[in-house]
């Protein structure tokens, strides 16, 4: 089995190890996904039906990659038992779009129609809005994303909104929240839809309760492999545990020192009590680095070694040593971000690709001085996190699909029914959904029922025409091209966002089922889905954004305490190692070049504050690190060490 040779002994060993429960612990940049799918490869070279095979990850863009690879293998070795139709391929999907996968399959079970609409955030955000105000708590108040939060938050633990208000230890606030909650739950369901937590917390139950249900997934996956499992939630662990109960073939892959979302509901024990939750586990550790030089990977094993909580390794490389560390202590957020652009400027002039540099950041807040000194210095450059589904105008047309598909899908249909302006106003929508269409007059229900032939206009377009076309259909039927078109160089570029969602739905065109699945694609993007569409740009992300991705150059912004590490409520040991684990997640991103930097004084909400250096700074091996003072001037002198410029 030559394709084997090209893997090391660890990652051979994974490959290999196919019955029973394996965990994997794979430390950054060692190959990890390679494994994941050599190991697909060699199920099926050994005989192993392939849609008996499911692997579930966490993004998008990493389950394309996988399934990429899988093909790719399958495809340059001829002598593979290889499947040739769609339905004889292992099921490589993302958790959600696995809970969509199945709950399109047992829809009748849920009462839902098999189109039921996927809420995407601002849809809830509306819906909890609408909740509260139903309740007579006031959105300026109080933070309707606040609120999404707690119930997302509780749903992923699989808590339902009485027990979410048994557990919650502020009266006042557990109170407000179950209420809101459940008026939330009871309009969802009246829209036949299902929001994002909906989608797994569904599975889950339909998984535990239904056993006709759960023996037939049981019996249709019986090897089942799970990336980046220290990122599970409660429920996702439940999902988990149910599919592999009956075969226990299940392979998680995934690192403690990467568990950096605590704040949406993963817990750590998942991984670290998964030798007590199966018998006779295999463990395998993958400690090579393929990715960084010598130095950055010093860096990331000085960092991350003072966490207690964590399974041992210690990640080496054959890659070369490699150049220094560079610190740069800025004078404010200007100067910092000057730097950051001045430097990236030097390495595109120098030959290195604009999109193999990144600058990252811990808050959100940060991109905005970084994308203003970019722009005026006419750095082509990239946010992501900026969706491109987001912007109203795709919305607006994604929105018409749902509604057409979706007769009681109310949120959709109350975004369009008056998009573009034909003359219906709130309180005929209010009649509409409150069932008084009777009472509106003559003028007013002959624009309504306009408004229903439109919706049935475009319900039989998709019935007959490909995603594409259907989207170009609602652009000219429903009026936004000759709407656009009179509203300057704003209205021509929203038109341009709508022409190329249809170019994205081409993508979709020539499969089954294409609609379902395009809508699907759309409902559970990704801010990484962004840098599929890579304009070559200088990348701004979180730090959080870029796990998973790599470049050749890193810079990693506001390195002060208190915001790098993140000033938390609580000084609770948990939180701080995330904190550190989330710095080493950022140092490791970077193949050939780390740049640290911080600066002496920061505007946070309109008041200047002055910093000292992160404690992560002073973690890292002097001899590995070279500083750069006010400038931009190298400082080797004294071992590296950092040299306060201001007298404080």
């Amino acid at each position: 089995m030559k394709y084997l040779d090209e893997l090391n002994q660890y990652q051979r060993n994974a490959v290999e190890e196919t019955e029973g429960p394996v965990i994997i612990l794979a430390g950054a940049g060692s190959g990890k996904t390679r494994t994941i799918t050599y190991r697909i490869a060699h199920l099926i070279n050994k005989g192993v039906e392939p849609n008996k095979i499911l692997a579930v990850t966490f993004t998008n863009k990493a389950a394309n990659e996988m399934r990429e690879r899988v093909n790719q293998l399958l495809i340059e070795n001829s002598n593979f038992n290889k499947p040739t139709e769609i339905e004889g391929r292992p099921l490589i999907r993302t958790f959600h779009s696995l809970g969509v996968y199945i709950l399109r399959h047992c829809y009748k079970e849920l009462n839902l129609p098999k189109n039921f609409s996927i809420l995407d955030r601002a849809d809830s955000k509306k819906i909890v809005r609408d909740a509260m105000r139903q309740e007579g708590y006031d959105p300026k108040e109080h933070d309707p994303n606040k609120i999404l939060g707690i119930i997302s938050r509780s749903k992923g633990d699989m808590l339902t909104s009485e027990e979410y208000k048994e557990k919650d230890s502020n009266p006042y606030r557990s109170e407000m929240v179950a209420r809101v909650w459940k008026i939330y739950d009871q309009k969802v369901r009246e829209n036949k839809s299902l929001d994002f937590d909906d989608l797994l917390v569904e599975t889950a139950k339909l998984l535990r309760d239904n056993v006709p249900v759960r023996e037939a997934f049981q019996k249709k996956w019986q090897y089942i492999h799970i990336d980046e499992y220290q990122d599970t939630n409660e429920v996702q662990y439940l999902i988990t545990k149910i599919l592999a109960a009956n075969h226990q073939n299940i392979c998680v892959v995934g690192d403690v020192d990467q568990n950096i979302y605590s704040w949406r509901g993963a817990t750590i024990k998942n991984i670290m009590n998964f030798e007590t939750d199966y018998s006779d586990v295999k463990e395998i550790v993958l400690e090579e680095n393929y990715r960084s030089t010598a130095n950055i990977l010093d860096a990331a094993n000085d960092i991350i070694k003072k966490n207690t909580v964590r399974k041992e390794k210690n990640l080496f490389t054959r890659n070369k040593e490699g150049e220094k560390i560079t610190v740069y202590q800025a004078l404010d957020e200007y100067d910092e971000a000057t730097f950051a652009v001045n430097r990236a400027q030097e390495l595109i002039n120098n030959g290195t690709p604009a999109n193999e540099i990144a600058f990252l950041y811990r808050a959100n807040y940060q991109s905005r001085v970084l994308e203003e000194v970019a722009l005026r210095n006419n750095l082509h450059h990239q946010v992501v996190g900026t969706r491109f589904f987001d912007r109203k105008e795709v919305k607006d047309v994604i929105s018409y699909i749902k509604a057409a598909l979706n007769e009681d899908d109310f949120t959709s249909m109350n975004r369009v029914i008056n998009t573009p302006a034909r003359g219906i106003g709130k309180v005929t929508v209010l009649k509409i959904f409150e069932g008084r269409e009777k009472e509106l007059n003559g003028a007013t229900a002959a624009k309504v029922s306009n408004f229903r032939a439109l919706l049935e206009r475009i319900r039989n377009e998709i019935r007959r025409s490909k995603p594409s076309g259907v989207i170009q259909y609602i652009i000219k039927e429903a009026g936004f091209e000759a709407k656009l078109k009179t509203e300057g160089e704003d209205g021509l570029e929203r038109l341009q966002n709508m022409k190329e969602l249809a170019s994205l739905a081409s993508k979709y065109d020539n499969l089954d089922e294409p609609m379902e699945k395009f809508l699907e694609s759309v409902a559970l993007s990704t801010d990484q889905d962004e840098l599929e569409k890579d304009d070559g740009g200088v990348k701004l992300m979180t730090v959080h954004a870029a796990k998973g991705l790599e470049f050749d150059n890193v810079f990693i912004t506001g390195l002060e305490q208190g915001l790098f590490p993140m000033q938390r409520d609580s000084e609770k040991t948990e939180d701080q190692e995330e904190e550190r684990r989330l710095f080493y997640v950022a140092v490791t991103r970077a193949r050939k070049k780390l740049f640290l930097l911080w600066a002496n004084f920061r505007t946070v909400f309109g008041s200047k504050e002055v910093n000292i250096s992160s404690e992560f700074i002073d973690d890292i091996n002097e001899e590995i690190i070279e500083t750069e003072n006010l400038g931009g001037k190298k400082d080797d002198s004294d071992g590296g060490k950092i040299e306060y410029l201001i007298d404080f």
